[in-house]
């Protein structure tokens, strides 16, 4: 029986995919392992939002060849992709699939016998057409359920579209019998992926579906006790699907909110689909509902063009919005995007020094955010995260909670209040029961 094992860089949605090829391998007959486990085939999948991916990538085939010498490497994912033929030469390397073949890994891949040379199987993105369906299993506390794929929105520095092809997504029928598959088993939350969640709707090149449509039909999926939607673009997050949220037996009030930039200047220049204004509107609207909800705001600093005035109109907008905590990304040049053409670049220093600001930021935004919702009771999913005797979980509104380890709370629902914040910025809990008793 051949082992194999499986690493994976980049976003949840590439974990869903991953997932999902594993269980491929496992009906076949392969034994899933560790990396470290002497595996007979290595499947590495790939991301390239970042430069640094690229280089993690190198150093993840060399860490493989050394466990394993005589292995069989396979790459794919976005860098996959994009560049195929650079990958192809990096020593070890035995396969490189693209976008579309990815998912036929097993039938094209036939035995994994070495050749001379590196099998590339590549197309054109226009061809990755299809959509793949993919959730995680087995691998968190929580699955990962991908519902979208592809973008049709062409923002400046990004590679999305080049590595993933245009928006496309699975029917809602297909995403229902997942999810109820998935509620057979004894997950607990499921986060819906995609790269633009919000497009979601779009089956052979028409619009089908709309996305406040298919979260209302998986609130009534039963057997699932939290739906958190991850990333959403904020010209697609309507008042709608706000509103229905709010409200949701399921969906948990947690919005995760790409700005990008807080410079109506910036924006523009980046192709972004909306001004600072919508998203003070989004953000306002969710708060009105939802006081204790979460928002994660994804931000770049350092695109070109940026000077020290308009990156302070970034810093003063997030300084003054209600949000929970940043994402922040140092900007760099990506080939074969618009903005790796423009002029104006930011100095590499600079760059890490504003990055470096907003990073501060936002771990100001989150201690507040947790100061806000002390002392109030949230449920929290407990994770097999163990730090020195203490285990980990995440509050509906995505706030880290510590409590002492006790092996009956892993995957558990539990109703805690929130106490204080301890040395490590997560929250220590107690139980409601012993706040009463003791206080």
């Amino acid at each position: 029986m051949k082992k194999v094992a499986f690493y994976t860089l980049g976003c949840k949605l590439n974990y869903s995919e991953t997932s999902t090829i594993s269980r491929q391998f496992e009906e076949k007959g392969y034994k899933k392992v560790g990396f470290e486990d002497n595996p007979d085939i290595f499947i590495i999948n790939t991301c390239s939002v970042t430069e640094n991916a690229d280089k993690k990538c190198k150093k993840i085939v060399k860490e493989a060849k050394k466990i394993s010498p005589n292995s069989y490497v396979t790459i794919i994912g976005c860098y996959a992709q994009l560049k195929p033929k650079e990958i192809s030469e990096i020593k070890g390397v035995d396969a490189v699939l693209g976008a579309a073949e990815k998912f036929r890994l097993i039938e094209l891949l036939d035995g994994f016998a070495k050749e001379q040379e590196t099998k590339v199987l590549a197309s054109e993105i226009q061809e990755a057409t299809t959509f793949n369906n993919a959730f995680s299993m087995h691998d968190r506390t929580r699955t990962f359920l991908k519902v979208q794929d592809g973008c049709n929105y062409g923002c400046a520095f990004c590679t999305i579209p080049l590595a993933r092809g245009k928006s496309r997504s699975d029917s809602t029928e297909n995403i229902l019998k997942s999810a109820r598959e998935i509620a057979e088993t004894d997950v607990k939350e499921v986060v819906l992926t995609g790269v633009n969640i919000g497009d979601f709707g779009i089956e052979d090149g028409k619009r089908k579906a709309r996305f406040v449509d298919l979260v209302k039909e998986l609130d009534e999926v039963q057997g699932i006790d939290r739906f958190r939607i991850s990333s959403i673009e904020p010209n697609l997050l309507t008042n709608e699907i706000i509103e229905f949220c709010s409200q949701s037996q399921r969906f948990v009030p947690h919005f995760h909110i790409p700005l990008q930039s807080g410079s109506n200047t910036i924006l523009r220049k980046m192709g972004r689909r909306y001004l600072r204004e919508l998203y003070v509107d989004r953000v306002t609207k969710i708060k009105s509902l939802m006081p204790h909800c979460s928002i994660g705001v994804d931000v770049i600093v350092g695109f070109p063009g940026e000077t020290e005035e308009l990156f302070m109109e970034t810093y003063n907008f997030l300084n003054e919005l209600p949000v929970s905590y940043l994402h922040v990304f140092t900007y760099s040049e990506r080939a074969n995007t618009r903005a790796a053409e423009m002029d104006d670049a930011v100095p590499m220093k600079v760059r890490h020094q504003r990055s470096k600001m907003l990073r501060i930021l936002s771990e100001k935004k989150k201690r507040k955010f947790y100061e806000e919702n002390l002392k109030g009771t949230f449920e929290v999913l407990f994770e097999e995260d163990i730090e020195e005797g203490m285990m980990h979980g995440f509050t509906e509104n995505y706030i880290r909670v510590a409590a002492k380890y006790d092996p009956l709370l892993i995957n558990e629902v539990k109703k805690v209040t929130l106490w204080e914040i301890n040395e490590r910025g997560s929250v220590d809990a107690v139980e409601p029961e012993s706040v009463y008793e003791s206080h």
